[in-house]
């Protein structure tokens, strides 16, 4: 059985959540030619928060 098979239907919520606002936000990042550091760093912790987020609700 793999990772993703062992996980349950929130933690797959959150993963789906998390890969939208990275496919979003690459979306907008990709259409332009330079890309700040602190674009990046939004992005990141946008979705660190997001999975932070929910590890603490399955705690």
């Amino acid at each position: 059985m793999t990772e993703l098979e062992q996980l349950d239907i929130s933690q797959l919520t959150t993963l789906d959540e998390a890969v939208a606002l990275i496919d979003e936000r690459l979306g907008v990042l990709t259409e332009r030619n330079l890309v700040s550091a602190s674009e990046v760093t939004d992005l990141l912790l946008d979705v660190r928060m997001l999975l932070s987020e929910k590890a603490k609700q399955l705690q």
